[in-house]
This record gives structure tokens, sequence and C-alpha cells, in this order.
């Protein structure tokens, strides 16, 4: 009787969720040193997550700072559920090109750091997308060298998808982890094998790193389909975002120890602590993102200055064989050697120094291991009540067609926990 139970609780298990954080990162080409501070995302206000609409505009913005206007393209690709290439032909994809020139471009004004500041607004005349599914636009240089890519959602929304979030049942996580309950309403759309044909993504803070896949639905009722499990769509809800503004950049404002103009601007941050072992202490925050701004100037787009931001992380010894990396969406959620965190065995800390604009930015310390597995938890801790926003995405691909659509998009705030 136990081995049948066994077998059974596996085969249950194997329906269920896998974690996908490679894929997307294996798409995703990282730039070079130059050029700074991407930003793709709807036109909405307090929009950040490239999750964007059928037809809704959006932007992408960056800067080089070589300062030297290069002639850039960009070229968008449509990619399945699995983030490889669906093999479409472009024409499938898009009206117009696959590929043009970034016209809107200008050269930073009064800036101690020079540089370029690229803009190209989606859809524009030359170019729509036409179907809903994965993208990856690409920044293309004038010797035909991908720059830089990054992946983008479009969708039209043909359900409707209700999002919950719960307080972990099992015992031993009930403090540290949250529990994402969702359900499918599809009276409109007709779905002849739901498990075959509806797949599911599930994002914490918007964070490509920490997609859960594969989930199958638990329950089907009529036109609805019922992801209720109550321990196994579990994210550790770690903690509330750090952060710092350097949106007064020759002034120590919030979490700036000081501030420095020497050849470029040095902004020095308050040495931070591991959160670990302390308490849970709400701290609001923009879940991971960042906001380009300043006071100085009107324009943060060619006005706004850049500095030499200085890390410190209180740690009485070396972690070993796992990096702490800075963590966050100004660069896309990415482990690279820019933000990864050198130990000084003398001063017992962490160090590191990124090169950003002025702005308010969320970050956090992660631990990673060497192939890439990521630990929100180790160093900062992990609390139910932090208020994290969960994101799910829908995906349908009926017997015979050819692509993944993206039907549907829910959220919640675990603000709202329900039990």
């Amino acid at each position: 009787m136990q081995f049948y139970k066994r077998v059974i609780s596996f085969l249950i298990l194997s329906l269920f969720l896998t974690e996908d954080i490679v894929a997307q990162q294996n798409a995703t080409v990282q730039p070079p040193s130059h050029i700074k501070s991407i930003i793709l995302k709807p036109l909405r206000t307090n929009e950040y997550a490239p999750i964007i609409r059928l037809g809704e505009p959006f932007i992408l913005e960056f800067d080089d700072l070589e300062v030297d206007q290069k002639s850039y393209s960009y070229k968008i690709e449509h990619f399945d559920y699995n983030w490889k290439s669906s093999n479409l032909n472009s024409t499938e994809f898009l009206n117009g090109f696959n590929d043009d020139l970034i016209r809107d471009f200008e050269n930073s004004f009064n800036t101690i750091q020079g540089y370029t500041h690229y803009r190209l607004r989606l859809p524009n005349d030359n170019i729509r997308i036409k179907i809903s599914g994965n993208y990856i636009i690409s920044v293309i240089d004038e010797d035909d060298e991908v720059v830089f890519t990054r992946p983008f959602i479009i969708y039209q929304p043909k359900v409707d998808v209700g999002v919950s979030a719960h307080r972990n049942r099992d015992i031993a996580t009930i403090n540290t982890k949250q529990n994402i309950q969702f359900v499918i309403n599809h009276p409109n759309l007709l779905v002849n094998n739901p498990s075959l044909e509806i797949k599911t993504a599930i994002y914490q803070n918007n964070d490509w790193n920490t997609v859960i896949k594969n989930a199958k639905p638990q329950f089907i009722r009529g036109s609805q389909l019922l992801y209720k499990y109550n321990s196994n769509i579990n994210f550790w809800a770690g903690n509330e975002f750090l952060f710092f503004d350097t949106k007064e950049i020759r002034n120590a404002t919030n979490n700036v120890a000081r501030s420095e103009l020497k050849d470029i601007f040095y902004t020095y941050l308050y040495l931070d602590e591991e959160r670990l072992h302390k308490p849970y202490t709400l701290n609001p925050d923009i879940n991971g993102n960042f906001v380009l701004r300043t006071v100085d100037n009107d324009d943060i787009s060619t006005e706004g200055d850049y500095s030499k931001v200085y890390f410190s992380l209180e740690s009485f010894e070396d972690i070993g064989n796992s990096s702490i990396y800075i963590y966050g969406d100004y660069n896309g959620w990415q482990l690279t050697d820019e933000n990864k965190m050198i130990y000084d065995d003398n001063t017992k800390q962490y160090h590191s120094n990124l090169f950003l604009k002025q702005g308010f930015y969320n970050y956090q310390y992660i631990t990673a291991n060497k192939e890439g597995k990521i630990n929100n938890h180790a160093i900062e801790g992990s609390f139910y009540q932090t208020e994290n926003i969960y994101t799910v995405i829908v995906y349908h691909r009926p017997y015979g067609t050819r692509y993944d659509q993206v039907i549907g998009v829910g959220s919640t705030n675990s603000e709202k926990l329900r039990n």
C-alpha cells in the first residue's frame, strides 16, 4: 500500500510546476558596459513589467555612454511558451518589417557623464504586432551584431484570471512561504483538453527568474479551471526590498551616506546588514523596480546624470561556494560580473559598485550557486508578511495550431493574504 501511495504521489507531483529559470536567460543577451538604464515597459503610469496588451503602446529606452550617436536598429522575434523560437514567419506576427532603425536619439545636456539617449515607441508606422505571445526585442549595431536583447509578453484577453495569495499551510514553511491559487474562467473560449491546451506561468514581482511553470488544473468545473493547490505553487516570500534615491545627486538623501564629485559623481550607501535573523519590518517598496528621476533638471532622459554607487554588506564570513549579487530590475534581474560582490576579509564586508543614472532604486542581496540557482532568503530572510506581486500568464495552444497564444493575465498582491 505504501508503494502505491508513493507512486500516486509521484504521479501527482509530476503534473505540477517546474521552475524554469534558464530558458529566458538563454534567450537574453546582456548589454556591454557602455549601455545603461534599459527600460522596456508599457506607457501606463506605475507599470514596470513588459507585459503588454495587444495594441497597447510601449517603449524601449536606453543610454549609450560612448556618446557617438550610433545607428542602432532593432528586431522583433516571436517565441513559444518555453522561450524557444516559434519559427513563425515575421509576416505571421507583424504588420510591416521585423526590423527597423531607432531614429529617436539625443545627446545628454549639461551632465558630467556624457551619453546618447535612445528611445523607441511601439507600435509605430513601420511595425505593428499582430498576435499575442512571448517576444524578444534585439538592439543591433552597425556591424549587424546584437548589442542586447530583452524579453516581453503580448497578451490578448480572452479569459478572466482570478488570483489570490495565501499563507503556506505546510507547518515547516508557514512563516516563510506564500501560496498562490488561481481560477481561469473561459465561458467564451472553446477548450477541448485543458490539461494539454492550457499552460501557465506564475511570476513573483515580475522577476523572470522566479517563474513557476507547467501547473495543471486541479479541478475542471464547466468553463472554469481551478488551480487550488494548498502547498505546491509556493514561493519563498523573501523580504521587502532595500532602496536608495539619487534624485539629488549632489547631496546625501534617502539611505545615502555621502556623495562626492570628482571626475564623476560618487554615491556611498550606508552599510547594509544581513536580515536573515532579524524580525520582519514593514518597508514599503516598488518590488525591485526603479524609477529614473531628478529634481535638478526637467528631463531625466537627457539631463539626468550618472554616479558610481557603492554598496557594502556586513558579513562575518565568506559564504563559500555561492556568490552574492546586488539584485533588482535595474539590469533586468540579471546575474553579471558587474553586480557580483567581492568579499573583503579585513573589513568583514562584501563590496561592489554600480554605475547608475539618477533615480529611485529598489535592490536586495541574493545568493546564487555555480548553476545560477537563485536564493532570495539566505541573506535577507523570508517572512510571510512580505508584500509581493504575483502575476499569472495564461497560454493557449489548441490542437493543430502553430504557436502559443497569451490569452489572459491576472495578478494579486500578498498584502491581501486570504488566511
